[in-house]
């Protein structure tokens, strides 16, 4: 029976898709539940399991090409046995005369999949398809190939020739230039031209959009992590028993964004046109690195939760975004967003707004430094962990001093959070 695939809907707003790759090529078999194919819409990547097992036999969307959600984009035949009686015996004795069957043995996958038919040139050892391409992965020139010894019928060069060639070639050691002053000299990069990701083209046109929107203004401040980081210090390896992960700051951050909101209003809205809106509820976009690129899910209603719910959704949240098993109706709906780069020891950055957001909150790392501490019985110097946050605004709504204020209302959070009964 043959089944189609149809672009599957993945989210309530989406409406079409994008073929980024096929991970099986027609004629070759498909396990139910593998990943086969991989779809990129507007929100997400998402790698799209096979509804049925069979063999593909139709692919009928190219990569790149952007399909409607519900449109047929592949056809599988669940039933092997027909797809057997179809009349390859013209390919058949094709295949018959250039694969080995010692060493390539005959699938229904090769027998049904159309590969281009290689023209054997004058006075040159014919070369197989599978052997040329691992040649070119390998780049291994033609001339290698003509020469090499092949086991195979006719002395053709056959897969397991090509692949011990690869294992046993000599490797030549080229000396390392110096330069005149003793030191080697850097090889030079070689140029190339790739082609940009999905993924990488997404951000690009958001980030871009959202300069072109925003009237971006920056404060920062610095914060005492102090408590904070003594608290995890005590009580990270108790949290990580009872909840099978490490106790970041992030929640704490959260938490602290969480009530300082109260107090600014305008930094949990957004503009449409020459109208405010002010968000009910407060849903903070985090900002996670992921392969080639970065995505921003989102945590919703967290003036709902408490601190232990905090922790159990950003983390649930982060996993499931870098094991790309989030969900594109996760990737928006956002009012404020916050970025971490500290976790790669940058001290401080000025991030780009996320639209339709008029606010976005910069972590840095936290270090150990002296600072004054001032009290009545007078000025000490003493070694605290300091954090520099960053706010990135709309100055179209937001002024400096809402901004300044929201910032220090989080630093103020952060600095005296109680730390009690939190878990």
């Amino acid at each position: 029976m043959i089944v189609d695939v149809i672009m599957p809907k993945m989210g309530e707003s989406i409406t079409d898709g994008t073929i980024l790759e096929w991970r099986k090529k027609v004629g070759e078999f498909v396990e139910k539940d593998e990943l086969f194919l991989e779809i990129g819409t507007d929100k997400v990547d998402s790698e799209i399991p096979s509804i049925e097992s069979g063999i593909l036999i139709e692919i009928c969307a190219d990569i790149n090409e952007v399909v409607d959600v519900g449109k047929v984009i592949a056809r599988i035949e669940t039933d092997v046995d027909a797809v057997g009686k179809v009349d390859i015996s013209s390919e058949k004795k094709e295949k018959e005369e250039t694969i080995n069957p010692v060493d390539e043995p005959e699938t229904i996958s090769n027998i049904i999949a159309t590969k281009p038919k290689i023209e054997k040139p004058s006075g040159e050892i014919f070369i197989t398809p599978v052997v040329m391409k691992i040649a070119q992965k390998n780049n291994i020139s033609m001339d290698i190939l003509n020469n090499l010894p092949g086991s195979g019928r006719g002395g053709r060069v056959t897969k397991k020739d090509i692949l011990s060639y690869i294992e046993n070639k000599p490797t030549e050691e080229m000396p390392e230039p110096i330069s005149p002053f003793g030191q080697p000299i850097m090889p030079e990069l070689e140029r190339k031209t790739e082609e940009m990701g999905h993924m990488r083209k997404l951000i690009a046109e958001h980030m871009r959009r959202s300069l072109d929107t925003s009237a971006h203004v920056y404060v920062a401040s610095e914060v005492d992590m102090s408590p904070i980081m003594e608290f995890i210090k005590v009580s990270g390896d108790q949290f990580h028993q009872k909840e099978g992960y490490k106790l970041t700051v992030t929640p704490f951050i959260m938490m602290a964004c969480v009530h300082a909101f109260k107090t600014s209003p305008e930094m949990n809205a957004s503009l449409d046109g020459d109208k405010i809106i002010y968000h009910k509820h407060l849903n903070i976009g985090m900002a996670v690195a992921v392969e080639n690129g970065l995505m921003v899910p989102t945590l919703s209603k967290c003036e709902e939760m408490n601190f232990l719910g905090l922790c159990r959704k950003v983390n649930d949240i982060a996993q499931r975004t870098r094991t790309k098993h989030i969900l594109p109706d996760e990737l928006q709906g956002s009012t404020f967003s916050i970025t971490n780069f500290g976790v790669f020891n940058v001290t401080m950055g000025l991030p780009i707004i996320n639209q339709p957001n008029v606010g976005i909150l910069g972590v840095g790392t936290i270090r150990k430094r002296p600072v004054v501490i001032e009290s009545e019985l007078g000025d000490s110097i003493g070694i605290k962990s300091i954090m520099m946050l960053s706010l990135g605004f709309d100055h179209r709504l937001v002024d400096g001093a809402g901004g300044s204020k929201f910032i220090d209302r989080v630093r103020i959070e952060l600095e005296s959070f109680n730390l009690e009964n939190l878990f």
